[in-house]
């Protein structure tokens, strides 16, 4: 997919906030530091819209992304970050939980994870919280380029499991680096924002 267009439009801390439009949504989540917004910039072939930081925790609100004036991009706060307080911790939880469970326009959420290593038990319970939503899941094994070729199957194997992945979920290895599995993630995303899964 080419993208034309692309802008951050708010960073929403409650429903108050979410933009009014009625376009489909794809949200994004991952763990603090696990790559979220190197994969938007890279789907959205832009170096710096989403901003990286070698800081975890940065993302503390739902930022939206209008892609191509025809969905968002939603980018929710990293999870698993110990430095930062139980209230802040709460109030993230409400947050999250308050466009998980009443956002109409949101139609999957890509789940980014560290190729490299096992799920985290944060992982497992992100990835479970989504699907008592009743949420279709990509999960986006990132950091590929840093897996040697003959291990990656292993690795894919070791993600599926530990996560207890559903059958019509979707594990797409992703590297950030080098653009693999960016054509997958799009014409995945694409039949999730379509309607046609």
């Amino acid at each position: 997919m080419k993208v034309n267009q692309a802008e951050i439009i708010i960073s929403a801390a409650s429903k108050k906030q979410y933009p009014k439009e009625p376009l489909p949504e794809i949200a994004l989540a991952g763990r603090s530091n696990v790559g979220k917004s190197s994969f938007i910039n890279r789907m959205i072939q832009r170096k710096n819209l989403a901003r990286t930081s070698s800081k975890p925790g940065k993302t503390q609100t739902l930022n939206f992304y209008r892609i191509n004036e025809s969905f968002h991009f939603v980018d929710v706060p990293g999870y698993g970050y110990a430095k930062v307080s139980k209230k802040e911790r709460a109030k993230w939880g409400k947050m999250m939980e308050e466009y998980f469970a009443e956002r109409e326009q949101l139609r999957a959420t890509a789940l980014v994870i560290d190729s490299r290593h096992k799920p985290t038990e944060d992982d497992c319970l992100m990835y479970d919280y989504l699907k008592h939503f009743e949420l279709p899941v990509m999960v986006i094994a990132t950091k590929l380029d840093k897996i040697k070729k003959g291990q990656r199957n292993k690795q894919l194997k070791l993600i599926n499991e530990t996560l207890e992945m559903e059958d019509d979920d979707i594990l797409i290895p992703f590297s950030s680096e080098t653009g693999e599995g960016k054509e997958l993630a799009w014409t995945t995303m694409l039949k999730y924002l379509n309607g046609k899964y």
